[in-house]
């Protein structure tokens, strides 16, 4: 991928779509400054504490979790039933 211009990297940024932090983000967050004492964090940080839970958090647009919600109960099974069948396909 070649360098944006700073026009087309605020259009990608004003096209990301926006959610509040969830509890990990907290938690690794609050982690991170009390060992560092610094209140940014590096994606490298971050990836250096991430251990593989078998836990992903997606944020995605709301009227998409409402449609996979509604998918799923169509299906008869749980949101997580449904999404690791759609990811596995």
């Amino acid at each position: 991928m070649g360098k944006l211009t700073k026009d087309e990297f605020l259009k990608r940024v004003e096209a990301t779509p926006i959610a509040d932090p969830d509890e990990w983000d907290l938690e690794m967050l609050s982690s991170i400054a009390k060992e560092t004492d610094h209140s940014t964090v590096t994606l490298d940080e971050m990836k250096a504490r991430r251990e593989c839970s078998g836990k992903l958090s997606v944020r995605i647009p709301k009227d998409l979790h409402h449609t996979l919600i509604e998918n799923a109960k169509q299906n008869g099974v749980s949101l997580n039933q449904f999404i690791l069948y759609k990811l596995a396909k």
